[in-house]
């Protein structure tokens, strides 16, 4: 065995021939010595477990394709690009919505080249950041004020820390929400420094649960839009005309938090109960935040709009500074608001609400291109099938409906699907599948033009590791 250790190729020898590969020699050379060292730590324990037991295994020439193949695998940024085939068109786990072209162009224009962030063209002066999207937001949703933060839990704390720290918040019991990483309503309002009051049923509360609850310790009314769960049967909710007259009536600010917030109306897509912005500011929200990132289909951000006085006073707190978007956030998120100006245009050119709203005919093509170049990556050793199926919305919104499509179906001769599954996770770009009655799914609603072949390719890839 201490022979055979011997025979091990030097480092010298391995770098000077690991950089003739293209790939690799871009790399850093320090992380490609890391990587050969531990592919030589592979070799030795191989030794030890005796599945080498000559020489000749050991050579240059032998090891060399296993090595390139492990470092070029071991050296990939460890954020990078995955295929989404779940069907889930806002998927938290896969980085939300996909950006429009125009916003992607922007943030590379905005991290390539110094910029106005904070800087007035017509007077040379320093200017604020939020000059470049608060007036466009105040165009589209008809608020007379807004600021964006870093996302929408930052939102929420910041305008509760502002407008009603050291006080009494009103919120119906049906409405404390708990969305994905147990982010919870009343934890948040526990950190700004209000203090939760609770009214009403579970399924039911009335406008004189509000008033009855109204002290001279209330800072404010909240609503909290319950995006990623329904109560349905014996249920009332106060409306925000209702709850408006209450703040009017006591002079206290009305907050709504709508969280995965919507600027187009999927109404006519048979997806109800997700107001938009614009409605919910023109039935009288003083203040209104939501997400960038989720149906809005922008970049992560936290969005405030609403009444300037209000506003003005949010923008002041000292904790904006620590929840401030950056350059390229500054730029997506602008891009994206412009799509908005014309409702048909943003409908066609964000990626998000083009998923949802793509018609049936364009699912059913889409899936045909699929499963065609699955066959022509696979040939016969696999069967492939469409059948009609759904896919979510996700990122919280939407939960009670499914958004039917044509889904497809892979079964691979010797293969259990689970297995499938996993081993996309190391393909190149890695593919996210799923598994439903144990049948090995694909659904390519959230899948590119561009990304069917990817996708086959991975299929491929998995295949072949696996048999």
């Amino acid at each position: 065995m201490s022979e055979l250790y011997r025979h091990l190729p030097s480092m010298d020898q391995i770098l000077d021939e690991l950089t003739k590969d293209e790939d690799i020699a871009a790399l850093p050379r320090p992380l490609v010595k890391d990587q050969a060292d531990a592919f030589l730590n592979v070799c030795r324990e191989e030794i030890r477990s005796g599945a080498v037991t000559t020489a000749d295994q050991l050579e240059l020439k032998a090891v060399l394709p296993r090595m390139i193949a492990y470092v070029r695998a071991h050296s990939r940024p460890h954020f990078r690009r995955v295929l989404n085939a779940t069907g889930v068109v806002v998927h938290t786990n896969l980085g939300r919505s996909l950006l429009a072209r125009s916003a992607i162009e922007a943030v590379t224009e905005a991290c390539g080249h110094y910029s106005n962030c904070e800087f007035d063209l017509s007077t040379g002066q320093r200017g604020s950041r939020y000059s470049h999207v608060e007036q466009i937001l105040c165009d589209i949703t008809g608020a007379e004020a807004a600021l964006v933060v870093n996302n929408n839990a930052a939102a929420v704390f910041i305008m509760l820390e502002t407008l009603a720290k050291g006080k009494e918040v009103i919120v119906s019991r049906g409405q404390l929400v708990e969305i994905g990483g147990s982010f919870r309503i009343p934890d948040v309002m526990t950190k700004s420094g209000a203090t939760l009051h609770e009214v009403g049923a579970t399924n039911r509360a009335h406008v004189h649960d509000y008033e009855n609850a109204i002290n001279e310790d209330t800072g404010a009314l909240m609503r909290v839009h319950t995006s990623n769960f329904r109560i349905v049967g014996f249920t009332k909710e106060v409306s925000l005309p209702d709850m408006r007259k209450l703040g009017d009536k006591y002079n206290l600010p009305v907050i709504e938090d709508l969280g995965s917030g919507s600027l187009y109306s999927l109404k006519g897509e048979g997806l109800m109960g997700e107001p938009t912005v614009q409605e919910v500011v023109a039935q009288g929200a003083d203040v209104v935040s939501f997400s960038g990132d989720k149906v809005l289909g922008g970049p992560q951000a936290g969005i405030i709009v609403g009444r300037k006085k209000y506003i003005d006073r949010i923008k002041k707190n000292p904790v904006n500074r620590a929840m401030r978007i950056d350059k390229m956030t500054l730029a997506a998120l602008e891009a994206t608001l412009r799509l908005y100006l014309d409702m048909d245009v943003a409908r066609r050119k964000i990626p998000t609400l083009r998923m949802i709203t793509a018609s049936q005919e364009s699912l059913k093509s889409k899936a045909r291109r699929l499963a065609d170049a699955i066959r022509s990556e696979l040939g016969v050793k696999a069967t492939v099938a469409m059948k009609k199926g759904f896919s979510r919305v996700g990122g919280g919104a939407f939960p009670e409906y499914d958004l039917p499509g044509t889904m497809i179906t892979l079964v691979v001769d010797g293969v259990d699907a689970e297995d499938l599954r996993e081993e996309l996770l190391n393909t190149d770009p890695p593919l996210v599948a799923r598994i439903e009655d144990d049948l090995f799914l694909l659904d390519p609603r959230t899948l590119t033009s561009t990304e069917l072949k990817l996708a086959a390719s991975a299929l491929r890839q998995a295949v072949d590791s696996l048999q």
